[in-house]
């Protein structure tokens, strides 16, 4: 198989990963106005739109897999088929959470909707609100799977342009305020100074990173995320903190690795893939900078000033 006709294949299984989301987020949309009868709709558009996305990041990712390293093993000693499936659950289980989420709201609303024969306005906005909430996992989900195809693409390379790094921090901010405010965050963001000005880098990589680290910080702040820019005469920086209960210190060597996440030290269901990090790792380290983290754990009664930072260090000008 060419070269060529596997980057067809990633991109044709891009493109329908890209479908699919689509067609899970606008599934109320789909189908007939939120009327008596028209819920029924919802669910199978939205089951089409998963299994839609899960076919077509399986097949964008088996295009690179095939390019990168056709049915050999790999470095680490496992074998294609067994990383195909690792990527594979992992898309099942990102994508399962949100949905879930979703359906739950449409099944109200369909049992109500059986006994009374109409669906208030408050229950048909509720499930609107969570579909506008699970948008940026979503979002961030067909992300990570674009961004894991690039990182096993050894060819790849960043598109280094003029970048304004203010906008995408305040980009980001604006996409997971509500779901902050559902959780009972605040989520602020500065800059400083405040007329930030262009730099050199590779913007939808910038963007990524940052989404990763509040997507994070969202999931374990306990009253507020704050997000801080700052730069000096060659580099600048994004600060991610929570005021979440931290990590402990025997941990944090592991944060950025694949698939840790802190459910695994306390046995318990894991809440995300763990695979975030381990690629906003990945992008800051290609893209010329570093990401580190720093974290106070609540120790009992002495808090210790609980939280963790990420910090993601760039250079101004990615061009050199």
């Amino acid at each position: 198989m060419s070269g060529s006709l596997l980057n067809i294949l990633k991109y044709a299984g891009l493109s329908l990963a890209i479908v699919g989301l689509g067609l899970i987020l606008l599934s109320p949309l789909i189908g007939e106005p939120l009327t008596p009868g028209s819920l029924w709709w919802i669910e199978p558009v939205a089951y089409i739109g998963a299994g839609v996305f899960i076919f077509g990041a399986t097949v964008a990712y088996l295009g690179i897999q095939f390019k990168a390293n056709f049915q050999s093993q790999r470095a680490d000693g496992r074998t294609w088929s067994q990383v195909t499936q690792d990527y594979f659950d992992t898309f099942a289980h990102d994508m399962g959470r949100p949905l879930r989420r979703i359906l739950g709201k449409q099944r109200e609303a369909r049992a109500l909707l059986n006994e009374t024969g109409e669906v208030t306005q408050r229950m048909a906005a509720e499930l609107l609100d969570e579909i506008e909430n699970q948008a940026p996992n979503f979002r961030l989900m067909i992300e990570n799977v674009r961004v894991l195809v690039d990182l096993e693409d050894q060819s790849a390379s960043l598109t280094i342009e003029p970048v304004d790094i203010a906008a995408i921090v305040r980009n980001v901010s604006d996409r997971y305020i509500p779901i902050a405010r559902e959780r009972g965050l605040d989520l602020i963001w500065w800059c400083e100074p405040s007329e930030f000005g262009l730099v050199y880098g590779d913007g939808p990589a910038l963007d990524h990173v940052v989404t990763n680290l509040v997507d994070n910080a969202t999931k374990f702040a306990a009253n507020q995320i704050e997000i801080q820019l700052t730069r000096n005469d060659s580099s600048y920086s994004v600060r991610v903190s929570d005021d979440g209960s931290g990590i402990a210190d025997s941990y944090l060597a592991h944060v950025f690795d694949r698939g840790w996440t802190p459910e695994l030290s306390a046995r318990s269901e894991k809440r995300s893939s763990g695979l975030g990090l381990f690629i906003a790792s990945k992008l800051a380290e290609r893209s010329g900078g570093d990401l580190i983290v720093e974290s106070n754990q609540m120790n009992g009664d002495k808090t210790r000033d609980p939280h963790t930072t990420f910090t993601l260090s760039l250079p101004l000008d990615s061009r050199s």
